[in-house]
């Protein structure tokens, strides 16, 4: 008989944390879905699912966090799975962006996410076991004009993950870091993403080709967020999940891409990179 696992969901009101949601509820397990504004619209459009619990938090307001997991923890009283889904992005040429673009981008990408990990891990680590899954992407892996400084926040969240999951071993705990490439998701549509301020007319050939596209892409990306949703499911009940796993074939194929760029630049330059030694060490029993 399959255990009842508890699931924490940030980012729980649309696009892949909405599908997210679902699958887990339809899979008979139990769900804390925490969205910022409205949660009561997230409990109605799910029909008052007995074991769905909606909470109102900003991952980026640690307050509201910890309030939001206290509360997690009176209703179900324990935690299996963290999704760490919320998260937007912002098309810019990284000169282009401001100070406080780019803080905002990663007060909620990368310091959302570890005021969400901090507040779940005591339990987690009580308890002994757990998951936790990482909402990664594509960008994560390599750069394209425009998505730089997103795809920056994604590195941060792929090394996290990485040294989450090296520290969190002893305690039965497992990190995955999940890479989606482009699904029909609402992520590109003009409404979700963010386009900074300031437009430099010296990047139009790169970073403007990708703004003027961006939203002509919406709804065309090959990935399908209810098939993404069911890898999610698989990830936590899998006995050894990977700790990094790129989700679809464009994220597969920049993965391999970006693996080999860097394999080739390091060959070329071997030389190089290995000539920084010292050209003589003496043993400490020759000095004596």
């Amino acid at each position: 008989m399959k255990m009842q696992k508890v699931w924490f969901i940030t980012g729980a009101s649309r696009g892949f944390g909405l599908e997210i949601v679902k699958a887990v509820l339809a899979s008979g397990d139990q769900v804390i879905a925490t969205v910022r504004i409205k949660p009561e619209q997230l409990t109605r459009a799910l029909h008052n699912h007995s074991n769905l619990y909606v909470v109102q938090m900003d991952v980026t307001q640690e307050d509201q966090v910890q309030t939001a997991v206290k509360q997690g923890i009176d209703r179900f009283g324990r935690f299996d799975v963290l999704v760490n889904n919320a998260g937007f992005g912002m098309v810019t040429a990284i000169e282009e962006a401001t100070d406080a673009e780019v803080r905002k981008q990663y007060d909620t990408n990368v310091f959302g996410l570890l005021n969400v990990t901090r507040a779940v891990l005591p339990y987690l680590r009580q308890q002994k076991s757990g998951r936790i899954i990482n909402v990664s992407s594509l960008f994560g892996y390599d750069a394209v004009p425009g998505w730089g400084l997103y795809g920056s926040t994604k590195f941060a969240v792929e090394g996290l993950s990485k040294g989450l999951a090296v520290e969190l071993a002893p305690f039965g705990i497992h990190v995955t870091a999940v890479a989606p490439g482009l699904f029909t998701t609402d992520f590109l549509s003009a409404e979700s993403y963010v386009a900074a301020q300031t437009i430099i007319d010296d990047y139009q050939a790169t970073v403007g080709q990708i703004r003027s596209g961006a939203e002509a892409l919406h709804g065309n990306q090959p990935g399908d967020p209810q098939k993404f949703a069911q890898v999610i499911l698989q990830l936590a009940n899998t006995e050894r999940p990977p700790l990094h796993l790129p989700i679809g074939k464009d994220a597969i194929a920049m993965y391999q891409n970006n693996a080999m760029k860097v394999a080739a630049e390091i060959e070329a330059w071997l030389p190089v990179a290995t000539s920084t030694d010292h050209d003589h060490r003496f043993a400490a029993s020759a000095i004596a």
